[in-house]
């Protein structure tokens, strides 16, 4: 009666918090998600879930398979990983550079998980800060990059992650907190807090500030996420970051977030990869593993699309 594919959907939807999102990361249309649900509880004469409830609310037979995917789906991916060592591509080399501050929060975790899973591989990780890590890719310096910049390049793949809102960070009693949402002509005044980067690999400035011609009255860098908090917490600028960056610090009162144009600013983090690496059974499992990572810790993102 159940099957594995159940166990999958139902975890899927727990994870993207509404049909729409779970049908896109399980590359299905919501119609034959919908219908695939329907089918099982008529099998099994139960409801699973809540209808139309942001986030989903489970029944307790849907929260009982639940269980059961948390137990048995983590069995079925290291079987399948054994089966990959018995085929052969146990061994490589996944040398990695990141242009995002902020991923670390999802990166590390799924790092130690695939260093666990695949010891054979020779892992390294660089910042992509100080040099351009997409001619090193295609060059095989290394082996992917982690941007939300692609760039078109011969013989570069560009598989997306996930789909995140760049929102901008203020001082609680900040003009700006009172709005529902910032435009360009706001921030002309302002003093710009970024990561020390090229303003050409800041979304801040190529899809926002730029398309209207406005300038930041001053720009001022930082390192570290946790600096530029506190810089923006005593009045002295406000920063662009992912939503789930933010959230860390929103949510507890630090600073207010707010929405960059009426209809918000979305991004898609993407690994870049060589073309001739997207079949070893490695690069597959750390792109699988980065992503059920990244949607189980971070707040507010969704499937990328494309």
């Amino acid at each position: 009666m159940l099957e594995l594919r159940h166990l999958k959907t139902l975890h899927a939807l727990r994870e993207a918090d509404s049909l729409v999102e779970a049908a896109e990361r399980l590359h299905l249309t919501q119609s034959a998600l919908s219908h695939q649900f329907k089918e099982l509880e008529d099998r099994l004469g139960l409801s699973l879930f809540i209808r139309k409830t942001k986030p989903v609310r489970f029944t307790s037979a849907g929260l009982r398979l639940l269980q059961l995917a948390d137990s048995v789906l983590p069995q079925l991916r290291a079987a399948e990983r054994d089966l990959a060592r018995l085929a052969g591509g146990t061994a490589g080399r996944l040398h990695m550079a990141i242009e995002c501050h902020s991923c670390f929060q999802w990166l590390m975790p799924t790092i130690d998980q695939f260093r666990d899973a695949w010891p054979e591989v020779e892992l390294d990780l660089a910042s992509g800060f100080s040099f351009a890590p997409l001619p090193a890719l295609a060059r095989g310096d290394l082996d992917l990059v982690v941007t939300s910049d692609p760039v078109e390049i011969a013989g570069i793949t560009y598989v997306p992650l996930f789909t995140y809102e760049a929102l901008l960070a203020v001082d609680n009693h900040h003009a700006l907190a009172s709005k529902a949402f910032i435009v360009p002509d706001d921030l002309a005044s302002q003093t710009l807090i970024t990561y020390p980067v090229e303003r050409d690999r800041l979304d801040i400035f190529t899809r926002f500030l730029d398309p209207a011609d406005i300038e930041p009255a001053q720009v001022r860098t930082s390192e570290l996420t946790v600096m530029m908090m506190q810089l923006v917490a005593s009045g002295r600028g406000v920063c662009c970051l992912p939503n789930w960056a933010l959230h860390e610090y929103s949510s507890r009162g630090y600073v207010t977030a707010r929405r960059l144009g009426e209809k918000g600013l979305y991004c898609t983090l993407y690994a870049a990869i060589r073309a001739d690496m997207l079949d070893a059974p490695f690069m597959r499992d750390f792109l699988l593993t980065a992503k059920d990572t990244s949607f189980a810790t971070l707040e507010g993102v969704s499937a990328a699309k494309g």
